[in-house]
């Protein structure tokens, strides 16, 4: 099976092994990677899925066995009645006892490296690793919702993908790829838009208590080259966290998918050391 991701190119997926779980009577679904290896949980960033870290999986293997979940409300896992930042840590923690893992090392990006950092605060013996991809200590303090635009994209579905395609107008060149066939037959995007606006709501805020809160290895990853991460921020947040180690990548937000090679060189190179 082959697939595009909103976050890079289209992937080879057949090795992947999609599973789900039920938590709180909603569907959280994750796709495993496989293999002998380590195991190693990535956490995507808003309208993303679990599926975009099917290049860094191979590159990892076989010494870490990725597993990544549909964070609620996204892919193939079921919305839920609210975004707040304990909801998503529950989902991680029973996604963790699902799997019978008492401890791993937990990637993740953008507003997956900021439930990974808070995770790793709150259950410091059950992270063995952290790292972080362009998840800020503090965002948002102005108010202001960079993902505001979400809210101009149809909620709605259509009886097949071309037509969902013409109702995305302008913004179908940046959102075709994640259209999807959803369980009734019809297509649409595999979020709702006014979730991912309270979503990214939800996640701003002075997060600097969460990022030193924990002592486990850290690796910051900072996109140099139009990530949301301002450089300042990322030189306190290494200087604040002593086991820290910085890398910047010469792209932008989305660095696992704009420099797969790059990322997954220092995701590998760092894990060597834990």
């Amino acid at each position: 099976m082959r697939i595009d991701l909103l976050y890079g190119e289209a992937m080879d997926t057949d090795t992947a092994e999609r599973s789900a779980l039920t938590v709180d009577g909603r569907t959280l679904s994750y796709v495993d990677f496989g293999g002998p290896g380590r195991p190693l949980l990535a956490l995507h960033g808003h309208m993303s899925e679990g599926l975009s870290y099917a290049e860094l999986a191979a590159r990892l293997a076989p010494e870490w066995r990725v597993l990544a979940p549909d964070q609620r409300g996204h892919g193939e896992s079921d919305r839920a009645a609210d975004y707040s930042r304990e909801g998503y840590l529950a989902d991680l923690k029973a996604l963790m006892d699902h799997l019978n893992l008492d401890r791993a090392a937990l990637l993740g990006h953008s507003l997956g490296a900021i439930n990974a950092y808070q995770f790793a605060a709150r259950h410091p013996e059950r992270v063995t690793a952290l790292i972080n991809a362009e998840g800020c200590a503090e965002l948002g303090l102005d108010g202001s919702n960079p993902l505001a635009f979400v809210l101009n994209l149809p909620e709605g579905s259509a009886p097949d993908r071309e037509a969902f395609v013409a109702q995305l107008g302008p913004f179908a060149p940046h959102f075709k790829s994640v259209v999807r066939e959803r369980p009734d037959g019809t297509w649409g995007l595999h979020f709702h838009p006014q979730d991912i606006h309270d979503s990214e709501d939800q996640v701003h805020g002075d997060h600097w208590a969460d990022w030193t809160g924990s002592t486990c290895p850290a690796l910051l990853v900072r996109g140099a080259k139009g990530g949301v991460l301002p450089t300042e921020q990322a030189a306190q947040m290494v200087t604040r966290r002593p086991g820290t180690h910085l890398v910047e990548l010469e792209t932008d937000h989305f660095v696992y998918a704009n420099d797969p090679a790059g990322f997954a060189a220092a995701v590998r190179d760092f894990l060597t050391t834990v």
